[in-house]
């Protein structure tokens, strides 16, 4: 529904005439998340909500050492992975013997060369 500019909806905060009521409402809003009343109808100021498991999770991620970690494992990782592919190359034939391949290329060449010794078996 389009109301033009001389109308105002009721519902909407800023349809009140008086500005400092609309001023008013969002700030009890805002005091009502923050504070809540003791007994004595004092206002006082809530404890923190306890994090969830996944801002701890990330609050520990953020921290030096542990990206520190992370690296150092992730090196450990990469490199036994290129030392498999490395043995994986010695076991295939090529010509000449000690050309390079990149890793998709010893995939490619491991797949054909076992397929090549299955045809070999059922012959």
């Amino acid at each position: 529904m389009m109301l033009s500019p001389d109308q105002t909806d009721p519902e909407l905060p800023w349809s009140h005439s008086d500005a400092e009521s609309v001023l008013s409402d969002m700030k009890a809003g805002c005091m009502s998340e923050d504070l809540s009343t003791d007994a004595e109808g004092k206002s006082k100021a809530l404890a923190p909500q306890p994090l969830t498991r996944e801002e701890k999770r990330r609050r520990r991620r953020a921290t030096a050492k542990y990206r520190s970690a992370h690296a150092t494992r992730e090196r450990i990782r990469v490199e036994a992975f290129n030392v498999a592919f490395g043995e994986l190359r010695k076991l295939l034939p090529t010509l000449p013997p000690d050309k390079k391949l990149s890793k998709i290329e010893i995939l490619r060449l491991a797949i054909c060369y076992i397929s090549y010794l299955n045809h070999v078996l059922d012959v």
